[in-house]
């Protein structure tokens, strides 16, 4: 009988003890990012900080009016703030640091962008957000602050939707 116990005893511990191993690297690794504590200066001068957005769904996209991709996908980004700015969906563009601010302002009133549009003079922001360097950098941040999504380059519209209907019917 104690043959037949040891038998199962050994193997038994090792899976109570890969199980164990799991659930602590879930714990650990399985917590979604925390979007980074900055404030936004835009470009009509208002602060808005990544704390006063909790709550909301927020997309944080980085951009630059030298980025032919940015620019392609700018109307695509105001179709989908304009979609879902109803169900409470809040939109900063930031422009990055190289970027001249009389172009960036240029671009806002010659596009009439309709979302919040804020320079990013000192790079601080882009640094925050995992020290973004490539642009369009787009982040979907959920109502908990968490960082859902980011997508490098111009993101499929379609799964960025699905996304933001998610995230915008969770609650929170």
């Amino acid at each position: 009988m104690t043959a037949r116990l040891s038998s199962w005893i050994k193997p038994a511990a090792i899976g109570a003890l890969v199980l164990a191993l799991a659930g602590v690297g879930y714990a650990t690794f399985g917590k979604a990012e925390q979007a980074p504590q900055v404030t936004f200066i835009s470009i009509a001068g208002d602060k808005i900080s990544t704390a006063d957005l909790r709550g909301k769904v927020v997309m944080v996209n980085f951009w630059a009016t030298s980025c032919v991709t940015c620019v392609k996908e700018m109307p695509a980004m105001v179709d989908t703030y304009n979609k879902f700015k109803g169900q409470g969906l809040e939109f900063v563009a930031i422009a990055m640091q190289y970027d001249p601010p009389n172009y960036v302002l240029n671009f806002t009133e010659t596009r009439k962008l309709p979302f919040t549009v804020a320079l990013d003079a000192g790079g601080n922001i882009a640094k925050s957000f995992g020290d973004v360097t490539l642009t369009p950098t787009t982040f979907v941040i959920g109502k908990d602050g968490s960082i859902l999504k980011r997508y490098v380059g111009e993101p499929d519209f379609k799964e960025v939707h699905a996304l933001l209907q998610k995230a915008l019917t969770a609650a929170g």
